[in-house]
């Protein structure tokens, strides 16, 4: 399962997931052409994908979508937190539906989500990958309410990884830094400013892909991390925002 895959982060992780033979789910808010577009490519390719449409600030709307998943495939052993909204605003701006809409997607939607793929989870154990952002540890100048958002995520990567490790369910989480996503281009609106200024302060000298963070996702996904829980990476091409 993957939240807001429709397109970005999102679309790189379920194609990055299904082309290692996992069969996923593509949720998707309003996207609906996009989503259903992804998962024809994704067939195509010979993998195995479904699109669902699901606020997962609702939870009406997330028990609904686990139970069509559920439907689908009868388990679920992944599940991606990427879904999620940020609107850079100085604290004068800042208002109550401004706060809500960031803390009801981006960490109750989260928790939502969790809560109900848990319940699909086999005895085997599964994963748990959480997105969040390199401003949870160091906010910039307008990123007030994001970046607590994400400071949320990270509080709660660490504590479900405690409660669900007896489970054999791992926690983790992948931090991105500045990522060129359609969203980040809505954001800065052809502005390359905020880009150049952070790729001024990337080692790497640019800014991420969606490819760049889908491959780390993938690892917190396999095996290969199965001694790693309570752990978040930052995926920002060494950025110290």
């Amino acid at each position: 399962m993957v939240t807001g895959a429709s397109k970005g982060i999102g679309a790189a992780i379920a194609k990055s997931l299904a082309a290692e033979g996992a069969q996923v789910v593509v949720n998707y808010g309003s996207s609906r052409k996009e989503a259903e577009a992804l998962t024809t490519k994704i067939n195509a390719a010979g993998g195995k994908a479904i699109a669902v449409q699901a606020n997962v600030a609702k939870q009406e709307d997330v028990k609904r979508l686990f139970a069509e998943t559920k439907a689908a495939y009868g388990k679920v052993d992944i599940l991606v937190n990427n879904a999620g909204i940020y609107d850079f605003r100085p604290l004068d701006q800042i208002d109550e539906p401004h706060f809500r809409k960031h803390f009801d997607l981006n960490v109750l939607g989260l928790l939502f989500a969790t809560q109900e793929a848990v319940r699909l989870m086999p005895e085997s154990g599964g994963s748990v990958i959480n997105l969040s952002s390199v401003v949870s540890k160091s906010p910039i100048a307008g990123s007030t309410v994001y970046s607590a958002t994400k400071g949320a995520v990270d509080t709660i990567t660490n504590a479900l990884a405690q409660e669900l490790g007896p489970r054999k369910i791992r926690v983790n989480s992948v931090a991105p830094g500045p990522v060129d996503t359609e969203g980040f281009r809505a954001m800065t609106n052809g502005d390359d400013t905020f880009a150049n200024h952070a790729i001024s302060q990337t080692p790497l000298g640019r800014i991420g892909t969606p490819d760049d963070v889908a491959k780390a996702v993938v690892f917190f996904a396999s095996d290969d991390s199965a001694w790693i829980t309570g752990e978040a990476v930052q995926t920002a091409g060494g950025i110290r925002v």
